[in-house]
């Protein structure tokens, strides 16, 4: 069964999100949270990275998917990428406007601005503390995912917001 994708009213996308005590990324709790993530995330085709308060999981989780690494690196297979508590330790001054969706905000687009450059700290799913930087696509996934874990949605400060169904 595939893990349900709240929408924009759910309350659950509105709190600020907790931290997961390092103790626990092992547990088979977290680790299942982990596998919904993955599943939910793996369902959408145009998903790109999802985080725990869109399967109503108030934790500070998100997951990149191997797409959105793919994309950006232009390779392929790359596997998903978990963080867990990530801050966001370094952030670029140059933005730019950029293109944005969200699989809790369906089928809403718009347009946000968002820093070209983004460094990440977070632990891995084995509990493992790592930093990434990246640019582009990858940078923009940190912001957006991190707008989630404090009950910030894009579509709070984007512009030129349409609604674009599925044909």
């Amino acid at each position: 069964m595939v893990t349900k994708i709240v929408q924009k009213d759910d309350p659950v996308l509105r709190q600020i999100a907790k931290e997961v005590p390092v103790s626990d990324i092992l547990t088979p709790k977290i680790q299942k949270i982990l596998s919904d993530m993955k599943n939910a995330l793996a369902s959408q085709d145009d998903g790109v990275a999802i985080a725990a308060p869109q399967i109503a999981v108030p934790l500070r989780i998100f997951v990149v998917s191997g797409k959105a690494t793919d994309i950006s690196k232009r390779t392929k297979g790359n596997p998903d990428e978990v963080y867990i508590n990530p801050i966001i330790t370094k952030i670029s001054k140059d933005r730019k406007l950029v293109d944005e969706g969200c699989l809790s905000v369906r089928y809403l687009y718009g347009k946000t601005k968002r820093s070209t450059r983004a460094t990440v700290e977070a632990y891995n799913e084995n509990g493992e503390k790592f930093s990434r930087g990246a640019s582009g696509l990858i940078a923009q996934i940190f912001q957006h995912e991190t707008d989630h874990l404090n009950g910030i949605l894009f579509i709070d400060h984007a512009k030129q917001i349409k609604d674009l169904p599925p044909e």
